[in-house]
C-alpha cells in the first residue's frame, strides 16, 4: 500500500529516469533554429568539427546535444521525417548502453540513427543488428540517407556476400547486418590463417533491434560452424520403421518439460523389435556397446511424439524446414543437433542428410559480451527485465509513448472447447469485417491459422494468410493489414519490422503501384490518387474502431502476447485487442484445466458461452511467470556451463591472432621444444630418484619418436654422478642443432613460413577435437548429480582438465612434425600458394549452424547441453567461398573444373602423383614442396 501511495506522488523509478533525460531536449531543441539556417555542406561540416573535437579530447557526451539535433535536421532534409521528443530520450538511452523499450510505432528504426550517429564519430565503428536481411538491407538504405547526408559511409551484411564486400562493410562507419551473420564471420575470421584475411574490426558499440528476440528467444542455443561426419542415415531409416510399432504404454511424454522417455515395458518392446530387425546384436539396450543404437532411437521417439508437422517443422522441396516458434517464419538452412533433424526426414520419408561435427560455436549470449557497449530496443522487454540486467548488464527503459495509447484491452473470453471458441472467433471476424475494422488474428501454428482460414473460407468472410509457407510476401501483407474491413492472419509474430497503418501503409502502395510507371506526371497523378485513398481510408477505419488485434491462444511467453497487442494504437490510433481461449489450449491444458473445466460446469456454463474475469487474466499470467522463469533458468544454465569453454575459447583466438600478426612464431616454437623435452625427462627421470630407478630406454624412444633422433641416453644413464639437468641439456642441444640446421638448409623465410602455418593448421586441429571431447562431456556429466555431485563444477575441473591436456599435446604435436618437416626449398610465395589451396578447397564442406530454440526446449528437463542444430546443405553448397577452414576437409576437385593454372581449383592431389600445372614433375617436388609427416601433412 505504501508503495502504491509512493508511486502516486513520487512516481516509478522508470518515471524518474525518463525525468532526468528530459532535461537535455530543451537544449536539442533549442538548436533547430540555428542549424535550419545552414545549407547541407554547412550542416555535413558539422561531422568533421565534432569529429576533430574529439581528437582534441572531448568526449562523446560533450557532443550528444550538438549532434543529435544535427541528426534530427538531416533526418527532416533527407527523409522528411522529425524525431518526437519521447525519440530523443530513446535515443539517449541507448546511448548510455541501455535498452529502449518503445511501442510498436514509436518509430524504433528513426530513434537508433541518433546514438549510431554520435558513436560513429569515433571511427570505430557502430553494428545495427536486426532479425533478418530483409529488415538489414532496408534498414541500411533507408537509414543510409542521413549517415551519407552527414558524411558517413554505410555498409550492410547479407548473405550472399564473399570476404572482400563483407570486409569493405564492416570497414564502414555504420554497418547493418543481422545476428546470425556476425556471429558467424566471428567463428570464421577465428578458423583463418591470415590476418588480413578477417572481415571484422574490434568490437566497439552494437545497437541490437528488437533485442528481446535476439538475446532472449535465440539465446538457448549456439551458432555452430561444422564439417560433415560419417553417414548413418540407413540407420535413422531401419530404426524409424519400428516406432510405429509402439503404443501409448511403451513411453511416457511430459508437455511441460517437451520430453519423452520409454517405460519398463517400452524399452523390452524396443529391444525386442531391434534384434528382430537385427540391430541389437548382443546384451540389453542400455549396454555400453549399444549406445549408438539408445541415441538413434530415443531421436526417433521424439521425432515421432514431440515434434508435429506444420506445427514444429514443414516439409517442402524434399526438406524437412524448422519454423521458429516465436516469429513463425520458415528457418531455412537451420536443422536441429544430435541426429533429431536426420529422425525427422526418416519420419517424413525425405532425403536424410549426413551428421555434422562441431568445428567452431559460440552462444549469442557469449557473442554479444564481447561488445565493450551494446545497446538494444524493442517494443516488449519490461517482461524480461531482471534477464537483461542479470546476463549482458543492461538496464530496460521504458519510453513513453507520443501520444497517449488508446487502444482498449479487453479481458480473454475462455470457452470449454476449442469448436466453440472458433465458432465465436469467426462470428467476430464476419461482425468486424461488415462494420470494415481491420483485424490482425494472432495464431500460435501453422494448422491452426489454416484451420481457421477454412472456417473463414465457408463463412465468406474475405481475408489472408500469413505464415511461415507464405512468409515471402509477409511485410506487404502486413502493411496492409490496417486497410478498411482487411483480415489478416499471422501466425505469431510474421511480419515483424513492418508499421500496421491505419488505412494501409502510404509509402508501400505508392512503391507498388506508382513507382512502375515511367512518365513521370502519370506517376504523379497516381500517387496523389493514392494518397486521397488512403487518407479517406484512414479516417473510416479509424471512424469503426481502428485496429482490432484479436489473440487465438495465450503463448507461453507474456512478451509475445503483448507484442501481437501491441500492433493495435499505435501513435495514438483507436484499437481493440481480446484474447479468445478455450481449455483445450495447449497452455490452458498443460496448467490445470480439468479443475477449471470442473469449476465451470458448476457455474452453469452452457455450450457457446465463454466467461471473462480479471481474475482469469492474472490466473493465466502467473502461469506465463512460471514459464517465463523457468526458461530463464534454463538459459542461466546453459551460460554457467558456455561459460567454461568461453574462457578457453578466448584464449585459443587470441593466441591465433597473435600467432597470425606475428613475423615469425620461431620463439614461441622454441618454447614449445623445451616444454616438451621437460615434460619428457621428468617422466622418465622423476625427481629424486636414483639412476637404477630411471626409464633411460624409454626416454631414449620417446626421443626418437617426436625428434627421428636415436640418442645414447642409456649409455648417459651409466655416467659417473650424471643428473637429470645435464641429460636434459644434451638433448636440448640436440633438438636446438637439428632445427638450426633446418632453418639454414631450407632458407629462413620458408621455415618460419613452415612453423606458422603448421602451428595455426595444428591448433586448429587440436581445438576441433577438444570441442568434440566438451560436447561428450557435457551430455554425461548431467548424471554425476545422480552421485550428489554438481554437474557444473564437475564440468568446469574436467574441462579444465581436457584444456590443459590439449595444450600438452599441441606443444607435443608441433615439436614432432617440425622435426619431421621435408622442404623443398622453393619460393615463399609458392609455398603460401599452396596453403592457401588447401584452405580453399577445405572451406568448400564447412557448414554453419544455429540450434532453434526450440528444440533445446525439448532436452532443457534432462540435460545440461540443449539440442541444438546443423545449419548444413545450402550455405555450403551454394557458396564455396569465404574464410579458409580445417586442412583436413579439402576435397578433390571434379577434374572438369580444374584449371592448371589456378592451384585453388586442383583439390587434394597425392604427393607421387604429377603436378596438375603441367610441369611433368611430380607434386611434392612442384607446388606441394611444403609437406609434413604428421596429422596436418598432406
Amino acid at each position: 500500500m505504501f508503495g502504491a501511495l509512493a508511486q502516486k506522488f513520487f512516481g516509478t523509478t522508470n518515471d524518474r529516469i525518463v525525468k532526468a533525460y528530459r532535461k537535455r531536449i530543451g537544449a536539442i531543441n533549442a538548436l533547430e533554429p540555428e542549424l535550419e539556417a545552414l545549407t547541407d555542406e554547412a550542416l555535413r561540416e558539422k561531422t568533421a568539427e565534432f569529429r576533430q573535437r574529439l581528437a582534441d579530447g572531448a568526449d562523446l557526451d560533450d557532443l550528444l546535444v550538438e549532434a543529435f539535433a544535427v541528426v534530427r535536421e538531416a533526418a527532416k532534409r533527407t527523409l522528411g521525417q522529425r524525431h518526437f521528443d519521447v525519440q530523443l530520450i530513446g535515443g539517449m538511452v541507448l546511448h548510455e548502453g541501455n535498452i529502449s523499450e518503445m511501442k510498436t510505432g514509436e518509430g524504433k528504426t528513426l530513434v537508433g540513427t541518433l546514438p549510431v550517429y554520435l558513436n560513429a564519430l569515433e571511427g570505430k565503428g557502430v553494428h545495427v543488428v536486426t532479425v533478418n536481411d530483409y529488415l538489414a538491407r532496408r534498414d541500411a538504405a533507408w537509414m543510409g540517407e542521413i549517415y551519407q547526408f552527414l558524411g558517413l559511409t554505410v555498409g550492410v551484411i547479407l548473405h550472399e556476400m564473399d570476404d572482400e564486400q563483407r570486409r569493405a562493410a564492416y570497414a564502414c562507419d555504420v554497418t547493418y547486418a543481422t545476428n546470425n551473420e556476425l556471429g558467424f564471420d566471428y567463428l570464421r575470421d577465428n578458423m583463418k590463417f591470415q590476418r588480413a584475411a578477417m572481415v571484422q574490426r574490434p568490437f566497439n558499440f552494437g545497437i541490437v533491434d528488437e533485442v528481446d528476440s535476439i538475446l532472449i528467444d535465440e539465446a538457448r542455443t549456439p551458432l555452430i560452424i561444422s564439417g560433415p561426419s560419417d553417414d548413418s542415415s540407413e540407420m535413422y531409416r531401419r530404426v524409424d520403421a519400428l516406432i510405429p510399432q509402439l503404443t501409448e504404454e511403451h513411453y511416457e511424454k511430459d508437455e511441460k518439460s517437451r520430453t519423452v522417455s520409454f517405460t519398463e515395458p517400452g524399452t523390452e518392446r524396443i529391444e525386442e523389435l531391434l534384434r528382430e530387425a537385427g540391430l541389437l546384436e548382443e546384451g540389453g539396450l542400455y549396454d555400453i556397446e549399444n549406445i549408438t543404437a539408445v541415441h538413434h532411437v530415443n531421436q526417433a521417439l521424439r521425432a515421432h511424439h514431440m515434434f508435429a508437422r506444420d506445427t514444429d517443422y514443414i516439409v517442402k522441396d524434399d526438406k524437412v524446414i524448422i519454423i521458429d516458434e516465436f516469429t513463425g517464419r520458415m528457418m531455412e538452412g537451420r536443422r536441429y543437433s544430435e541426429g533429431l533433424h536426420q529422425a525427422l526426414e526418416a519420419k517424413e520419408k525425405v532425403t536424410i542428410q549426413a551428421e555434422n561435427q562441431t568445428l567452431a560455436s559460440i552462444t549469442f549470449q557469449n557473442y554479444f559480451r564481447l561488445y565493450p557497449k551494446l545497446a538494444g530496443m524493442t517494443g516488449t522487454a519490461m517482461t524480461e527485465a531482471a534477464e537483461f540486467a542479470d546476463i549482458y548488464k543492461l538496464e530496460v527503459v521504458e519510453i513513453p509513448t507520443n501520444l497517449p495509447i488508446a487502444r482498449e484491452d479487453h479481458d480473454d473470453e475462455v470457452y470449454r472447447t476449442a469448436k466453440e471458441k472458433y465458432d465465436a472467433i469467426v462470428e467476430e471476424l464476419a461482425e468486424a469485417q461488415e462494420r470494415g475494422q481491420p483485424v490482425l488474428v494472432g495464431t500460435t501454428s501453422i494448422d491452426k491459422s489454416e484451420l481457421l482460414s477454412r472456417l473463414l473460407k465457408e463463412k465468406k468472410v474475405r481475408h489472408n494468410v500469413l505464415n511461415a509457407r507464405y512468409h515471402e510476401q509477409e511485410a506487404h501483407i502486413v502493411a496492409q493489414a490496417g486497410r478498411l474491413g482487411a483480415v489478416t492472419i499471422a501466425t505469431n509474430m510474421a511480419g515483424r519490422g513492418t508499421d500496421i497503418q491505419l488505412g494501409g501503409n502510404l509509402d508501400m502502395r505508392i512503391a507498388d503501384e506508382a513507382a512502375p510507371i515511367e512518365d513521370e506526371a502519370k506517376r504523379q497523378a497516381k500517387i496523389a490518387e493514392i494518397t486521397a485513398e488512403v487518407e479517406a481510408e484512414r479516417a473510416k477505419v479509424k471512424e469503426a474502431g481502428g485496429l482490432y488485434v484479436m489473440g487465438t491462444e495465450r503463448h507461453e511467453s507474456r512478451r509475445i502476447d503483448n507484442q501481437l497487442r501491441g500492433r493495435s494504437g499505435r501513435q495514438g490510433d483507436p484499437g481493440t485487442s481480446k484474447f479468445y481461449l478455450s481449455l483445450e489450449d495447449d497452455l490452458m491444458r498443460i496448467f490445470g484445466s480439468e479443475r477449471m473445466d470442473g469449476m465451470l460446469r458448476k457455474l452453469g456454463l452452457q455450450e457457446g458461452e465463454a466467461i471473462a474475469h480479471r481474475w482469469i487474466n492474472k490466473a493465466l499470467e502467473k502461469a506465463q511467470q512460471k514459464v517465463e522463469a523457468r526458461n530463464y533458468d534454463i538459459r542461466k544454465n546453459l551460460l554457467r556451463f558456455d561459460d567454461v569453454m568461453n574462457d578457453q575459447r578466448k584464449v585459443i583466438y587470441e593466441q591465433r591472432i597473435e600467432l597470425m600478426e606475428a613475423e615469425d612464431v620461431q620463439e614461441t616454437v622454441a618454447d614449445m621444444r623445451q616444454d616438451v623435452i621437460e615434460t619428457l625427462v621428468a617422466r622418465h627421470i622423476p625427481e629424486k630418484a636414483y639412476a637404477e630407478q630411471w626409464d633411460a630406454e624409454g626416454l631414449r624412444v620417446e626421443v626418437e619418436r617426436i625428434f627421428g633422433v636415436n640418442l645414447p641416453i642409456p649409455d648417459w644413464a651409466k655416467e659417473e654422478g650424471i643428473a637429470d639437468e645435464e641429460i636434459r641439456s644434451r638433448i636440448t642441444d640436440m633438438a636446438d642443432r637439428k632445427a638450426a640446421e633446418k632453418a639454414a638448409n631450407f632458407g629462413p623465410d620458408v621455415m618460419r613460413m613452415v612453423e606458422k602455418s603448421l602451428l595455426l593448421q595444428l591448433l586448429d586441429q587440436k581445438w576441433k577435437e577438444h570441442l568434440h571431447h566438451l560436447d561428450h562431456l557435457r551430455q554425461a556429466v548431467g548424471l554425476r548429480a545422480y552421485a550428489q555431485r554438481d554437474p557444473l563444477n564437475e564440468y568446469k575441473r574436467e574441462a579444465f582438465d581436457l584444456f590443459e591436456s590439449m595444450l600438452a599435446g599441441l606443444r607435443e604435436t608441433v615439436t614432432q612434425v617440425l622435426a619431421h618437416v621435408e622442404i623443398r626449398p622453393r619460393e615463399e610465395e609458392a609455398a603460401e600458394q599452396q596453403l592457401a589451396m588447401r584452405q580453399q578447397a577445405a572451406f568448400a564442406r564447412m557448414q554453419e549452424s544455429h540450434p532453434d530454440p526450440q528444440a533445446a526446449a525439448a532436452t532443457d528437463g534432462a540435460d545440461p547441453m540443449p539440442q541444438g542444430s546443423d545449419r548444413d546443405g545450402e550455405r555450403a553448397a551454394a557458396q564455396p567461398r569465404r574464410a579458409q577452414a580445417q586442412p583436413q576437409a579439402a576435397t578433390r576437385q571434379p577434374a572438369a573444373r580444374m584449371d592448371k593454372n589456378d592451384p585453388s581449383t586442383w583439390g587434394r592431389v597425392p604427393r607421387n602423383a604429377p603436378c596438375p600445372c603441367g610441369s611433368g614433375k611430380k607434386f611434392k617436388h612442384c607446388h606441394g614442396a611444403v609437406a609434413a609427416a604428421g596429422p596436418a601433412a598432406e
